[in-house]
């Protein structure tokens, strides 16, 4: 079955633009700006730790 390339790269692509925008907000400003970097930066580690945490399910 052959994919395209957005099918593939969608989601790495969606994570690394959300780890830019709180890298990016971190470093910009203070007060709401740690807030919504502290956000954008845990998405993706509670998403790696739920695909993980399905994977190791038995059966």
């Amino acid at each position: 079955m052959r994919r395209g390339l957005w099918l593939i790269f969608r989601w790495p692509l969606a994570l690394a633009l959300l780890s830019l925008f709180g890298l990016l907000s971190a470093l910009l400003g203070d007060g709401i700006h740690d807030l919504l970097s502290w956000l954008a930066l845990g998405i993706p580690l509670l998403l790696i730790g739920w695909v993980w945490w399905r994977a190791a399910r038995p059966g």
